[in-house]
């Protein structure tokens, strides 16, 4: 639009100055300075649509900005309070309160003990995380949420999310709690199957807190424990 206004300003400035040219006469010779004025002018509004106009294409070549995190940077993101999972039963009996790990990372994911697959590979990733951390790995804590508190009790979370680190915390609560707090963290899940051996369709993205408690990072399945390390890392280190 910017470059439209200038073209027809300049057409304009170059119309003026050829009436000028003609109007030019003997008897009247003061008014042929305008024209070298009007011209300057014209080639001035012309320079300015020509950078205009290239701008979309030189801003093409530039390199992308490098990004800070592998993961998705959702900072500021107005859902999954840790909030949300204070009074859940952790697989030890107690009730969890995220008050409690203040200056951790704390990692959150979705799932069920019963789950062939994404589950499984989740726990044993951020296993290697942990390994990769080294001493970093203290400020770290791994919860496991289940969206299946009709079997995942805190007994059958006990014997479930130790095995992949002593240091996972397993959280259940009742179905309905289970469903508005999973509403809180946009997570989905539904059963399929009928029968004792059903299964859950569930979200399989996991959720990084930085040490304040505020959701930093979204982190897709499939990602590599170097790459969550990595980002754990800068979030460690105040990023």
């Amino acid at each position: 639009m910017f470059v439209k206004i200038v073209v027809i300003l300049l057409l304009l400035i170059v119309a003026a100055s050829l009436l000028v040219q003609r109007g030019v006469t003997p008897a009247r010779p003061a008014r042929s300075n305008l024209r070298p004025l009007m011209l300057r002018m014209a080639f001035v509004l012309l320079g300015i649509a020509v950078g205009a106009a290239l701008v979309p294409f030189l801003s093409g070549c530039a390199p992308a900005p490098e990004r800070q995190f592998h993961a998705q940077d959702v900072s500021g993101a107005d859902y999954g309070r840790l909030e949300l999972l204070d009074g859940f039963i952790t697989h030890t009996g107690s009730r969890f309160a995220s008050a409690d790990f203040r200056n951790k990372i704390i990692v959150v994911f979705f799932g069920y003990t019963h789950c062939p697959d994404f589950c499984p590979t989740t726990l044993a990733n951020m296993k290697g995380v942990m390994r990769l951390l080294g001493p970093q790995a203290e400020r770290v804590q791994v919860l496991f949420v289940s969206v299946d508190p009709e079997r995942d009790t805190a007994a059958r979370l006990a014997d479930y999310v130790p095995q992949f680190d002593p240091r996972f915390l397993g959280l259940t609560a009742d179905p309905e709690t289970t469903r508005k707090t999973a509403q809180g963290f946009r997570v989905i899940y539904r059963k399929v199957g009928e029968g004792a051996a059903y299964g859950i369709d569930h979200t399989t993205d996991s959720f990084a807190y930085d040490p304040h408690g505020r959701l930093r990072l979204k982190i897709p399945h499939g990602m590599t424990a170097k790459q969550i390390s990595e980002d754990l890392s800068k979030l460690l280190a105040g990023q």
